[in-house]
């Protein structure tokens, strides 16, 4: 019983967090409620078993939870009732299960509200409508822990003291807020395409949500961009099935069995990338969406058009200039030109400090130095690596490649 409420809990709890925040108008008691009300399943479907509409049994509980603790901060019956937000006392009928994708999507574009810093939409986002830790999230900013705590809690208490609504917002205003709501899905996919922590490097659970939301944006708002993360998505989710091994570690793309990538995924991405080339507005997202199509198309790592992977990646850097796309560049490049052109983009970045903390710098590193037979250098940059490495699958693939090359 106890692994299937898990099951639910992964499968359900951000679309009832995100109803419960509607409900009860405040982030931190949705968040409280969410809990009490999982934890009140736990008691109660062991003894009853687990109800036929698990979603709804939890909405309805967690509202409650959440009115019982407003009611205990109000000094006084009256004053009970009177602080209680009109939402939650109203009755709650069948539409509200009914509105939980939008209810996930009024809440993305609630955090990515334009009184909100970018950084604090984003991060916001990812940690109320996504699940994300806020040491992942963290991570994929490149800052403390502690400094992104921090960025979540201001950006909060903005939604609460400037009374943000709840709402997705009129189509005129849309487009003020696509950016930041498109970043979000973007990196959730990328949390679960390579999990920054845990014991898989694949989160299917994310994943699967980024994918989700990004065909509710596409059809909420079908403009070039968002047809363009959607094709880069899934383009990339073709492959899942064979970017690890049996024990969940990462399979570099040269080993991957391409017989097994997801064809029809494939020829959905490539006529969505399509659309949006033939409309000429073409931004990051569709560059990156491009670069995959390159892969897709190609029948090996060898037969692959690295040219034109790497005209693309100077396209990107001109859109989207970054230290992780320049790596990306590199590899790029080494795969064009050989080793060493890769290794001097490589070492320029290690040399700029700008990734001095990112893992994947210094594996690229021991990588382009173990094919130039540097094997001193290669060791050394795989120790690096390994140490800048969370626990788990990516540390587990580096150790396995250091022991390689030792022995």
């Amino acid at each position: 019983m106890r692994d299937r409420i898990a099951a639910i809990y992964r499968a359900e709890s951000q679309r009832v967090l995100a109803t419960l925040i509607r409900l009860l108008g405040d982030f931190d008691l949705a968040e409280e409620a969410l809990h009490d009300a999982f934890q009140a399943a736990l008691e109660r479907w062991t003894r009853d078993g687990i109800p036929r509409n698990p979603r709804a049994w939890l909405v309805s509980t967690g509202r409650f939870k959440g009115i019982d603790v407003l009611r205990r901060r109000a000094r006084g019956a009256e004053l009970a009732v009177a602080t209680v937000p009109d939402p939650v006392l109203a009755p709650v009928g069948p539409e509200i299960w009914d509105a939980v994708e939008d209810d996930q999507l009024r809440l993305i574009f609630t955090c990515c509200h334009p009184t909100l810093p970018v950084e604090g939409r984003i991060a916001l986002a990812l940690r109320e409508v996504c699940g994300l830790s806020t040491a992942q999230i963290a991570r994929a900013f490149l800052v403390t822990t502690e400094a992104m705590k921090k960025r979540i809690a201001r950006a909060k208490a903005t939604i609460r003291e400037q009374r943000i609504p709840y709402e997705i917002p009129s189509r005129s205003a849309l487009t003020k807020r696509l950016d930041a709501v498109l970043r979000v899905v973007y990196l959730v996919y990328n949390e679960g395409y390579a999990a920054s922590s845990g014991d898989h490097h694949v989160k299917t659970a994310l994943t699967t949500e980024a994918i989700f939301l990004s065909r509710l944006i596409v059809d909420l708002i079908p403009q070039p961009e968002a047809l363009g993360l959607l094709a880069l998505l899934l383009l990339h989710e073709s492959r899942s099935g064979t970017r690890t091994d049996d024990a969940g570690d990462p399979v570099p793309l040269e080993h991957q069995e391409r017989s097994r990538w997801d064809r029809a995924l494939i020829a959905e991405g490539m006529q969505l990338l399509q659309r949006v080339m033939m409309s000429g507005r073409i931004g990051a997202y569709t560059i990156q969406a491009a670069i995959v199509s390159v892969h897709a198309a190609a029948a090996s790592v060898a037969a692959t058009n690295w040219a034109l992977i790497v005209g693309y990646y100077d396209m990107l850097l001109r859109l989207e200039a970054s230290p992780v796309v320049e790596l990306q560049r590199a590899i790029a490049v080494a795969m064009r030109d050989g080793p060493q052109a890769g290794l001097l983009i490589v070492d320029r970045l290690a040399a700029s400090r700008s990734l001095r903390d990112y893992h994947q710098l210094y594996a690229v590193q021991a990588d382009l130095a173990r094919r130039l037979g540097a094997i001193d250098r290669a060791t050394e940059s795989y120790r690096r690596a390994i140490e800048l490495a969370q626990p788990g699958p990516a540390r587990r693939y580096l150790q396995r490649q250091l022991q390689q090359l030792t022995e």
